[in-house]
């Protein structure tokens, strides 16, 4: 860490700007559900990813508000991005995904999230995972905290929120996470070597919040994801106590991969450090 980024990140309010991301997340909310259960007009981007009406109504409200109030920040936002607007590299930003698990939403399953982080020196440092169809929020600022709030409705006050803390593995086999939409190969044979006696599937980054709620153990992604897809989960499990490592075993999921246009390689997200410690050299060798 530089001295100029520790400085910096002393000087963040980091409960201040989850609560500007809570009540953005909160707005955007009611934007994207306006357009549940109707035609959404959906396309597939030049990924192939899917993106519709809701997600662009989501990011204009993001990006409105953060512009009023946060305005210090570069931000990288997903549809930005696949509309042509490259990011630049920089130590500190705000990665936004204005409505994460798109085909959740198609589907009209309710397992989709509105996702605000910032990164500070590759690390999400606040960050907040809003899940408009379930109304529940999820948000880390100096500490992680759960709340239910519908979609643009007043943020509840501080003591009504509940304190987020991962558990220990359980002795008798953990619970694992698997995306509903992404499963593969890799992912089957790795859960295939732990000590696994319930497996759940969901979608978005609900995954990273079930495991903060000390509700599940592991979740292994494999496939591509990009980092504003996970930032904002990873803010709230790592404040909960959990961590995200990489499949190479170099420690934390980093940010800011600018010159590999922000995706991520796979990683395991856990509840327990010490099963991290545990089983993550060894099983993802």
């Amino acid at each position: 860490m530089t001295q100029e980024t520790h400085s910096n990140l002393v000087d963040l309010d980091l409960d201040k700007i989850a609560g500007i991301f809570a009540e953005l997340a909160v707005q955007a909310g009611a934007a994207i559900m306006q357009f549940y259960g109707t035609d959404a007009h959906a396309k597939a981007k030049p990924d192939q990813s899917p993106v519709c009406d809701a997600d662009l109504a989501a990011e204009t409200v993001i990006l409105k508000g953060l512009k009023s109030a946060l305005q210090q920040f570069p931000v990288v936002s997903e549809e930005a991005v696949a509309a042509g607007n490259r990011p630049s590299k920089t130590g500190t930003f705000i990665l936004v995904d204005p409505l994460d698990g798109t085909r959740e939403f198609l589907k009209k399953n309710g397992e989709f999230t509105v996702n605000l982080a910032l990164i500070v020196d590759e690390a999400p440092r606040a960050g907040v995972v809003y899940a408009p169809a379930a109304a529940r929020i999820w948000i880390a600022g100096e500490t992680a905290t759960t709340v239910s709030v519908s979609s643009g409705e007043r943020l509840p006050p501080k003591e009504e929120r509940q304190s987020l803390h991962v558990r220990r593995a359980p002795a008798d086999g953990l619970v694992a996470l698997a995306s509903r939409s992404h499963c593969d190969a890799q992912t089957e044979s790795f859960l295939a070597q732990l000590p696994v006696r319930e497996r759940q599937s969901a979608g978005s980054s609900l995954k990273f919040c079930r495991i903060a709620e000390g509700a599940a153990d592991v979740y292994p992604r494999f496939g591509r994801t990009m980092e504003w897809d996970t930032a904002a989960g990873d803010a709230v499990l790592r404040r909960a106590g959990g961590i995200v490592n990489d499949a190479g075993g170099r420690g934390p999921l980093r940010y800011g991969k600018f010159g590999g246009g922000l995706a991520n390689g796979p990683f395991v997200a856990w509840g327990d450090p010490a099963a991290a410690a545990a089983y993550t050299g060894a099983k993802m060798a």
